[in-house]
Formats: structure tokens, C-alpha cells, sequence
């Protein structure tokens, strides 16, 4: 009876010593697994600074992560780059909107072009806006930004979506590089799937029809930009969506007289008079880049002041965790995207 004690205590000290080294090694395997960062999904970032939702600018993305706006996320079956951004905060000097996203260091040539490419899926858009306000509700997830002139915009790409509707809208605007003044100067929007820009509605809280063929919430979709030859050429996809392509000169203008200016231009922007025309060669000549990431277009300034652009959202003082808590937000993912030289056309 004694040698059986013994024997079982020996079993019992065996188990337990085994248990704790099993133990002792999933605590040193768990103090050995490495961050995963946005570099280690998408392994462009070292060709590109980012400017994030508090005001922060960071030019070394490699093994960098930002709580809160840059990180990585898993779906449980793909990994994403999270960028996330508060519809009050610090941002650039030229724009009243917050934003997490990237910016293209090399700058090219409208002529020598470049390439973009991005597969994402929006998963929120602020709650709070004025319905009438054209910006409402929407964010930016990919540009073309130049950097000489009046440093205006040949491509934003859009997605909105108004509060109660299930499918939202994918659009991109192109605006013109004005002549003269930069005062005038307008976007020209293009619907993918759903509305363009100018579909809004009619009272503060009052929205338009939903778009049946739109994206919703969380739905991928992918987009590729290649300016060849001074040419822009868009393709838009997403599952079970028809394919969309389009192409824009960008060095020679379609808006150079009164008699050009597009019918949409003249109703959407008659509330703020914005009925400018574009220099003849567009944007030839000048430097551009690449954005990419979550531009939110929702912001808290006074519709009043601006009927496209300031869209009176809830701001909360600015703070960004009460903003988070009550859908003052836009947030973007992305799974997969590349930048680079311009891909040349069959002719």
C-alpha cells in the first residue's frame, strides 16, 4: 500500500512538472509571436509616408503600426490593413477633412504616368451629416493628387452611403484644374455602382431612393488606375457586379468654354456658384502622386457655409473615442493594393 503511494505521487509530479513546462512554453511562445503590421500585408508601404486622423505624419511605414487608424485586422480567413479616421480632428493644410492615408513619395510627370491598384471594402461611413450636402456621408480611398499648380485633384474615388440604406455607392470625381482663379473650380462625378456625387436629398435627414445595384458595407471591391501617355484608365470589380472601365484625357481639356460645362455642375454647384472652365491642357506638365487608405469627407463645419462640401456632422468637441463610440467615423480595408510605373495600352 505504501510502494502504491509512493508510485502515484511520482505520477502525479510527472504530470505536474509536464503541465508546467507546457505551460512555461505557451507563455514564451506567446511573448515570441511578432506583430503583425501593414507592411507585413501589403509590403508597399516603403513607398509611402502617411498622414493619420490625429494630425500625426509618419515618412517610415516598414514594421510601423498607428492604434486606433493603421493596424492590421483578420476576418478569419484574410488579413487587412485597417485605416480609420474621426470626422474632426488635425489634418493638411489644404483640406478640412480628417484622413488615414497614404501619400506617394515619388512624384511623376501627367505624361510619364504610374500606376495604382487597390482591393478594399469599406466597413463604416459616418451616421451624422446633412443629407442635402454632397460630401455627406462619404469617404475617399484612392487618388491622384498633383502637386503643382493649384495642386487640385484628376481622380478621387468614392464610397457613400446614407444612413438606413443597406447598399451604398461607388463614384469617382474628376476636377478640373482651373483656369486662372482656383476659386471655380468643381468636380465632374461618374458613377460605378449606385448614385454619382450629385444624388442627394431633399431636407437635412430626408435621403434618396437606395441605389439598387450598389455596394454594401463590407462588400469588396477593386479598382486599378494606370496613367499612360498622359491617359487615365479606370477598371472597377467587384463579385457579382458587371465590370466597369472608363478613361479621361488628363492633358487635354473637355471644359474650356462656358457652352462645356456640364449640366451636372450647373445643378449641384448653383447653391455655392461654382462655374468655372479648365486650362486647355488640363494637368500637362505638372508632378502628381498617389493616395490610398480612408479621406473622409464627412466633417462638422456648418452646411450653410459650403452645400457640397460641409456636411454639419456630430464632432463630439473633436474628441476622437467619443466619435468612434457614436459612428463619427470612416473606416477602410484593404487586403491587397501596388503602386508603380505606368502599364503601357495596346493601340
Amino acid at each position: 500500500m505504501k510502494k502504491a503511494f509512493v508510485l502515484l505521487t511520482v505520477l502525479v509530479g510527472i504530470i505536474s512538472c509536464k503541465k508546467q513546462g507546457t505551460n512555461t512554453a505557451s507563455i514564451e511562445e506567446q511573448q515570441n509571436v511578432r506583430t503583425m503590421y501593414p507592411s507585413d500585408v501589403i509590403p508597399f508601404m516603403d513607398q509611402w509616408k502617411i498622414l493619420l486622423g490625429d494630425g500625426t505624419s509618419v515618412k517610415q511605414l516598414v514594421d510601423y503600426e498607428a492604434k486606433d487608424f493603421f493596424y492590421t485586422t483578420s476576418d478569419g480567413s484574410t488579413d487587412w490593413v485597417v485605416y480609420k479616421t474621426p470626422n474632426s480632428g488635425i489634418t493638411s493644410k489644404t483640406s478640412s477633412n480628417t484622413r488615414t492615408e497614404l501619400g506617394q513619395l515619388k512624384r511623376w510627370k501627367t505624361e510619364e504616368g504610374g500606376s495604382l491598384t487597390g482591393t478594399c471594402k469599406v466597413m463604416h461611413t459616418s451616421t451624422s451629416g446633412d443629407a442635402r450636402v454632397a460630401a455627406s456621408y462619404s469617404v475617399v480611398v484612392g487618388q491622384i493628387h498633383s502637386a503643382d499648380g493649384h495642386k487640385n485633384e484628376p481622380l478621387k474615388i468614392y464610397y457613400k452611403k446614407f444612413p438606413g440604406h443597406t447598399k451604398g455607392s461607388v463614384f469617382w470625381n474628376y476636377e478640373i484644374n482651373t483656369q486662372g482663379s482656383n476659386s471655380e473650380r468643381w468636380d465632374f462625378s461618374t458613377a460605378v455602382w449606385g448614385h454619382d456625387m450629385s444624388v442627394i436629398g431633399s431636407a437635412p435627414d430626408a435621403y434618396p431612393q437606395e441605389p439598387e445595384d450598389g455596394i454594401a458595407l463590407g462588400e469588396e471591391f477593386s479598382y486599378k488606375v494606370n496613367v499612360y501617355e498622359g491617359i487615365m484608365y479606370l477598371t472597377f470589380s467587384s463579385k457579382g457586379h458587371e465590370t466597369q472601365t472608363f478613361s479621361k484625357s488628363l492633358v487635354q481639356s473637355e471644359y474650356t468654354t462656358d457652352a462645356d460645362i456640364p449640366e451636372q455642375i450647373r445643378t449641384l454647384y448653383a447653391v455655392i456658384d461654382r462655374d468655372g472652365t479648365e486650362r486647355p491642357t488640363a494637368y500637362a506638365g505638372e508632378l502628381q502622386f498617389f493616395k490610398q487608405g480612408a479621406y473622409n469627407q464627412t466633417n462638422g463645419k456648418d452646411p450653410e457655409t459650403n452645400m457640397i462640401w460641409s456636411t454639419g456632422a456630430n464632432i463630439y468637441q473633436g474628441d476622437i473615442k467619443k466619435q468612434y463610440a457614436h459612428g463619427s467615423y470612416a473606416e477602410v480595408w484593404f487586403k491587397e493594393a501596388s503602386v508603380g510605373e505606368a502599364i503601357p495600352i495596346a493601340q
